[in-house]
């Protein structure tokens, strides 16, 4: 008969094995799903070059959160683990709570990663996860990408965070710990139905009788997930023949773009505003519709901080002038989250977006190659009123703009899940 323990084992180092020596992050709640994955490590670590180090995120909503998060800390020094808990204190009362929570989590957790040296991190979700959020996304009419669910690997720059239990059942994960005595912690916020994840897992109880189960909705994104990696295949593939970086601009030949499948177009066209304006989301379906409409027909159009614009060889995506009108950075800090100037620095030097006012003082920035308004939401560095430099437009002498994210990074992401 098969060791159910010694099956969650090799479950688990298959995500992380073999390979070299590598220490990585646990995520830790206290509940059951995470705390199994922490033992089940723990076990592992004790005969492979597996380093481990724990995490537990307080978001600070529940009187009772420290303390459980002090009961993970016990738990894991009982293993000779190191343990962190990490606030967050973001909540403001308004918006979307668990939206918000979730996004400060990951936030959080790859700070805290790249301060620990940690290029990966352990999350323990499991096959009833993916079902929520399947039927989560398929309530807002999600597309391929969103029902794809969950993805196993999951980047956020540097660091990468890891499912290893994402096919794996949460009653099978509690009879792990039941048989090796360890309790676990029941978050009272899983029974409140203010939340549309518990509504929805309450649901899925009712779907089953009708065969919609946890396994066939978990399967059903896993399948539409290879769908997914494949339209992500061919739009790098004519990525790399219809895309080239101009300075901080997204240019796409436009003959080239017109013979795209939609989906493929579609894609392309969300990358380049996500690469252009640093958002976290893409836009919505029915703005991103007009867009490429937009493209069709030749007229172009501002959207998502970007201005899409087109000549007759060419698409080009372009951060606008307006999106970055108040933004203001100052020696070694970066501007616009993409762009890093260096030169001659001085008191009382600052940088802005060059706007109209910075190019009527370049008389020779026709010279640089880009349109003007391309430049218009390119950096500058100002004292004042004052124009002192403005690298993309050919004014002022001994300043360079280096770009922090690279054509390398566009052409990734294409891939990325």
């Amino acid at each position: 008969m098969t060791d159910p323990d010694a099956l969650f084992r090799e479950i688990v180092a298959g995500h992380f094995l073999p390979g070299p020596p590598q220490d990585i992050g646990v995520a830790v709640s206290g509940g059951g799903d995470s705390l199994a994955l922490l033992h089940i490590l723990a076990e592992i670590a004790r005969t492979e070059a597996l380093g481990l180090r724990v995490v537990t995120v307080d978001h600070g909503l529940r009187p009772a959160a420290r303390d459980e998060a002090e009961k993970v800390g016990e738990q894991a020094r009982a293993l000779g683990l190191d343990h962190d808990i990490l606030t967050w204190t973001g909540w403001n009362g308004e918006g979307n709570l668990q939206d918000q929570a979730r996004r400060a989590r990951y936030r959080l957790l790859a700070e805290w990663a790249r301060l620990h040296g940690l290029r990966t991190v352990a999350l323990g979700h499991t096959a009833e996860d993916q079902a929520e959020t399947f039927l989560m996304r398929l309530a807002r009419s999600a597309g391929t990408d969103g029902l794809s669910g969950m993805a196993v690997r999951r980047r956020e720059g540097s660091v990468t965070f890891v499912r290893p239990l994402l096919d794996q059942r949460r009653t099978a994960l509690r009879g792990y710990l039941e048989r090796k005595g360890i309790a676990w912690i029941d978050d009272p916020s899983n029974e409140d139905d203010r939340f549309e994840r518990i509504r929805i897992r309450k649901a899925l109880d009712e779907l089953s009788g009708l065969g919609i189960t946890v396994s066939a909705i978990s399967e059903t994104a896993r399948n539409i997930a290879s769908v997914r990696s494949t339209l992500a295949w061919y739009s790098f593939s004519e990525a790399q023949k219809l895309v080239r970086i101009e300075a901080g601009d997204i240019v796409m030949a436009r003959a080239g773009f017109r013979m795209l499948q939609p989906e493929i177009a579609r894609r392309l066209l969300i990358q380049a505003l996500l690469w252009v304006s640093g958002a976290e989301y893409a836009p919505r379906r029915r703005s991103l519709a007009m867009a490429l409409e937009a493209v069709r027909s030749g007229t172009g159009m501002t959207l998502h901080g970007c201005h899409i614009s087109l000549d007759q060889s060419d698409v080009r995506i372009t951060r606008e002038a307006g999106a970055v009108a108040g933004l203001t950075a100052r020696q070694g800090q970066h501007w616009d989250g993409r762009w890093l100037l260096i030169g001659p620095w001085f008191d009382g030097a600052g940088i802005r977006a060059l706007g109209e006012d910075g190019l009527a003082q370049c008389p020779d920035w026709r010279g640089a190659g880009l349109p003007f308004r391309s430049l218009a939401g390119y950096p500058s560095i100002w004292q004042g009123d004052r124009l002192v430099a403005a690298p993309h437009a050919g004014f002022g002498e001994g300043w360079t703009a280096k770009l922090l994210r690279d054509g390398d990074a566009f052409f990734s992401a294409l891939l990325a899940h």
